[in-house]
């Protein structure tokens, strides 16, 4: 298959609004390709290189070379490329990667050259988001979605999937499973605007779990080997030595714990969640030792001495977290029915500094990769993870800044806008922002700097009201910066839906 061939269905997935009509073409896309391309296409059309990093950054792409007159890359070739260009290391690397990426531009029509940038700097806007594409595959393979999706829980990647499915059909899919050290996509909560609201959702008898403000985080022990993941499933064991240190103490020969890890102050209440987050980067040894400490609480177990428990109960999975993690190792927890015990836990949590609770269905499998209503999170106030749309100059004392931030809340394959705020930033926090967005830059409007929709950031706000300014109809009142989230993704923002839940009748 050309290269050719896939930016043109790129193109028609992203002309059209129907999710049938994406879905049979990224289809017929897929039963059109060769069983040895199959995953590095499937990649492609999820937006994402098969690469995490490629060394390719956005600098290097802002000027290409003149496209080629005719198309003869094939997906085989530029994936072979970029695996070379984020293999280089070492003296005069960067030269060489340079180069190396001057002569795939080189050899790319112009219409793929778009394409390849869009693909490698991660802002591909084509309408396919991972969701459909499973969709997708399942009817280019002609086998049940269900199997498909179940793959997908136990792989980070989506080609491999594809592969599987339309090579070897559903029996080669049921391969993929709970695997100790390959970490599973994460189970995600929905939200509710209050307790009462939160205990409607999941209803009966829940477990109430304090919600962390932390960094979410999968543990795999097999042995005395330990490897620790992040929620979007980065390996971070070199940077969180204590918290191999408390897996490796366990009495257990394999384990998969979920949980969080926070930094604490000597009062035992949270600190700053910049302080948390930022042992999520890199950092040398000395850069480590000067960290604040992070303590651990695991709230859930996946597969325990050889048995996975991914299928069962979470009753089943609590207990058998008790059996094996001490207490203190283990998110604070109600078991009840009582409404008035859940509001007064809520209100412990809150005065011990926690962000409140996360209620749960005690007959849930552990459903991963899905934010459902078997888990449901409830907050003391109203916020929201968005995603920047653009930002615009200061002015007066903020001058030279980027000040005022376009907040937009995830719509299917895009972003619609809520509003603007400049609120709750400090000037550390405008000296940041103002060398991340210039980074995103994509355009410029008069003082309005377009941004790629990479960046989320957590808004408190208090309320959200009709508006015919913004697309939604809705904007939130009085919004104002909590955080940047660094440790989520785009995918990961909230929804135009949850806003309008929270909006209510």
């Amino acid at each position: 298959m050309l290269l050719a061939q896939l930016v043109e269905t790129s193109a028609a997935v992203a002309a059209t609004r129907s999710r049938l009509e994406k879905r049979a073409l990224l289809a017929a896309v897929l039963r059109a390709t060769g069983t040895d391309e199959v995953e590095i296409v499937a990649s492609y059309l999820s937006g994402r290189t098969r690469q995490r990093r490629t060394g390719v950054g956005w600098r290097s792409l802002t000027e290409l070379p003149d496209p080629a007159e005719v198309a003869t890359l094939t997906p085989t070739a530029v994936d072979r490329a970029l695996e070379e260009a984020g293999a280089l290391a070492g003296t005069g690397s960067q030269a060489t990667r340079a180069a190396a990426v001057t002569a795939l531009f080189r050899a790319a029509t112009a219409p793929e050259q778009q394409f390849l940038r869009g693909l490698i700097l991660g802002e591909l806007r084509q309408g396919a988001l991972d969701s459909l594409l499973l969709d997708a595959i399942a009817e280019a393979a002609l086998v049940p979605v269900a199997a498909v999706r179940r793959a997908a829980m136990f792989s980070a990647l989506s080609g491999p999937i594809a592969a599987a499915a339309l090579n070897g059909g559903a029996e080669a899919l049921l391969a993929f499973r709970l695997e100790v050290g390959r970490p599973v996509r994460p189970m995600l909560a929905s939200a509710a605007p209050d307790v009462p609201a939160a205990l409607e959702k999941v209803g009966g008898r829940v477990a109430a779990d304090g919600k962390i403000d932390g960094i979410r985080i999968q543990v795999h022990r097999t042995g005395g080997a330990v490897s620790v993941f992040t929620r979007s499933l980065d390996d971070i064991t070199d940077r969180v030595p204590e918290v191999v240190e408390v897996v490796r103490g366990l009495d257990v020969g394999a384990v998969v714990l979920d949980g969080e890890a926070v930094a604490l102050g000597p009062d035992g209440r949270p600190r700053p969640f910049q302080e948390t987050g930022s042992r999520t980067m890199s950092l040398d040894g000395a850069s480590l030792r000067e960290q604040v400490p992070l303590t651990t609480y695991f709230f859930d177990v996946l597969h325990l001495g050889g048995d996975d428990l991914i299928d069962s109960p979470a009753a089943e999975r609590f207990a058998a977290l008790a059996r094996v993690v001490p207490e203190p190792l283990i998110a604070p927890r109600r078991i009840t029915a009582d409404p008035d015990e859940v509001r007064d836990f809520f209100g412990e949590m809150l005065a011990r500094g926690h962000e409140g609770l996360v209620l749960k269905n005690l007959d849930a499998p552990y459903d991963a990769g899905r934010r459902g209503s078997a888990w449901v999170k409830v907050k003391p106030r109203h916020t929201l993870d968005l995603v920047v749309l653009a930002v615009e100059w200061g002015s007066g004392r903020r001058s030279g800044w980027l000040s005022n931030i376009h907040l937009g809340a995830r719509d299917g394959d895009g972003f619609v806008m809520l509003g603007k705020t400049f609120k709750g930033m400090t000037d550390e926090m405008l000296a940041w922002q103002t060398t991340r967005f210039l980074e995103l830059e994509t355009g410029r409007d008069g003082h309005v700097v377009a941004v790629r929709p990479e960046q989320v950031v957590e808004v408190a706000f208090d309320g959200i009201q009709r508006s015919r300014r913004y697309p939604g109809g809705m904007a939130l009142r009085f919004a104002r910066v909590l955080r940047y989230r660094d440790d989520k993704t785009a995918a990961e923002a909230d929804t135009v839906e949850t806003v309008r839940s929270l909006a209510g009748p």
